[in-house]
């Protein structure tokens, strides 16, 4: 049997630990602590290390999915989580333009760590004010090359698109 790391990433609140509980075949390994911070009414948790889940796609492949935490004082564990990965998602929240730019600094530094393939999914598609993801290219300064694609989170079927996509790109890049 095959494994394949990938690592789902992407800013704070992008909708990373959703996204892997969408899709993952076991209860997903989540690391998500309160917030002390009584201001905030986005969210009440974060992941604070990672999350982990697993999809079988077939009976010689697995894929072990390891998402990273959103916040910045976090970002210690990006690199330990990108170690032996096969590819990424950066996942990207279409309805706040506000964290595009950390999306694009998240972006890089996983390229950084590993020249592995990579996709982009623009989370929230599902959302009224949500920037399409041709839109969210250009505002990304992503590569026409690389996938931009549209990604609702809580949708099985949708995450399922974004990961095949991304398995194919592997793939591809496979050595024979």
């Amino acid at each position: 049997m095959q494994t394949v790391k990938m690592v789902v990433t992407g800013p704070f609140n992008a909708g990373k630990t959703e996204f892997i509980r969408s899709v993952s075949e076991i209860e997903v390994v989540a690391t998500e602590r309160r917030i002390t911070d009584h201001t905030s009414r986005i969210k009440k948790e974060t992941t604070v290390a990672m999350d982990f889940g697993r999809i079988t796609v077939d009976s010689d492949l697995v894929l072990y999915l390891f998402g990273t935490p959103g916040q910045k004082r976090f970002d210690f564990m990006w690199e330990i989580l990108s170690e032996g990965m096969l590819g990424f998602v950066v996942l990207v929240d279409s309805v706040r333009p506000e964290t595009f730019r950390e999306a694009r600094r998240i972006l890089d530094v996983f390229h950084n760590y590993a020249h592995t393939p990579y996709v982009v999914a623009a989370n929230k598609q599902d959302v009224q004010d949500a920037w399409s993801p041709e839109d969210l290219r250009i505002a990304l300064k992503v590569r026409p090359d690389i996938k931009m694609l549209p990604c609702v989170a809580t949708d099985k079927e949708s995450v399922k698109n974004v990961l095949l996509e991304l398995l194919y790109r592997i793939m591809e890049t496979a050595p024979e």
